[in-house]
């Protein structure tokens, strides 16, 4: 996770955290184990590898989350991919897999919030049939897919 975060641009980790965070702050222990260890009753992780032939290793190049948003039957989505990796639909892949997976849960709903200057990932989640919402913070976006 370590290494992921590591080549990741700032353009990216402003458009998925809504700030610039240092290298430092995204891979502290803390926040690590927070995110590398979901509780498996309110959360669902995937993540991509792709295998570097040279060395063998497996390099983690995408990372799609569906956090429960309890006492509501919704949940959020959030999908971070790497610079490397973006513009392949590995986070279109990311996606669908995670609204089967609501699907299978019976959530009602699929919420994701973006800054309004990521066209990207709007397009994104239009193509998966989210409907796009002004939010209260007049940077971002609120997208809804009613299950």
């Amino acid at each position: 996770m370590v290494k992921f975060h590591a080549g990741l641009s700032d353009r990216t980790v402003y458009w998925r955290y809504f700030c610039s965070l240092s290298l430092a702050a995204r891979t502290a222990h803390e926040r690590l184990v927070r995110i590398c260890f979901a509780d498996p009753g309110r959360e669902t992780v995937l993540v991509a590898t792709h295998k570097d032939e040279p060395t063998g290793e497996q390099c983690l190049v995408a990372v799609g989350r569906l956090n429960k948003l309890v006492p509501k039957n919704e949940a959020e989505v959030a999908i971070l991919v790497s610079d490397e990796y973006q513009g392949r639909g590995l986070g279109s892949k990311l996606l669908r897999r995670l609204i089967q997976i609501a699907h299978d849960q019976k959530l009602d709903r699929i919420v994701a919030e973006m800054l309004r200057d990521n066209t990207i990932m709007q397009a994104v989640l239009k193509k998966s049939g989210f409907r796009l919402r002004l939010f209260d913070d007049p940077r971002s976006v609120r997208a809804v897919l009613e299950l």
